[in-house]
């Protein structure tokens, strides 16, 4: 092989791997029955809405964000979930999961942060309703 071609073949590897970011895509412990946690790929600050099977949830989260979005107090069974916020975007931001009786789900999701300049102030969001026993918190 000639020196110039593997010269270009190790540069080409170097900038793969330095553009490269390393997401785990396993949860680092076992998800517990009736929980889902999603991992997003970037902090997300918030404030963010969750809708679960067409309900809106309340998320707890704290000024500085988080990158785990744990959802307690689910029964087991097929969940559709939709994710949005004013200041990130979730990739996939619908999903439907199927939850069963003997363990959690873990998924990770996209999320990217953008800054919108907006006129005027906008018009508060009414209260999300919730479901009883269920509680999501956004975790760091």
């Amino acid at each position: 092989m000639k020196a110039g071609r593997l010269g270009a073949m190790v540069a080409g590897w170097a900038i793969l791997t330095a553009c490269s970011t390393k997401a785990p895509t396993l949860p680092t412990r076992k998800v517990p029955p009736g929980t889902v946690v999603f991992q997003f790929t970037q902090k997300v600050v918030g404030p963010m809405e969750l809708a679960l099977d067409g309900v809106r949830i309340p998320v707890q989260q704290k000024a500085k964000g988080g990158k785990h979005l744990v959802i307690r107090g689910l029964a087991p069974g097929r969940h559709r979930f939709f994710l949005s916020s004013a200041r990130e975007a979730f990739g996939p931001d619908q999903l439907e999961l199927e939850l069963g009786p003997e363990a959690g789900l873990f998924r990770v999701l996209f999320s990217t942060r953008f800054d919108a300049v907006l006129y005027g102030t906008p018009e508060p969001a009414p209260a999300a309703e919730g479901m009883p026993g269920v509680q999501a918190v956004l975790e760091p």
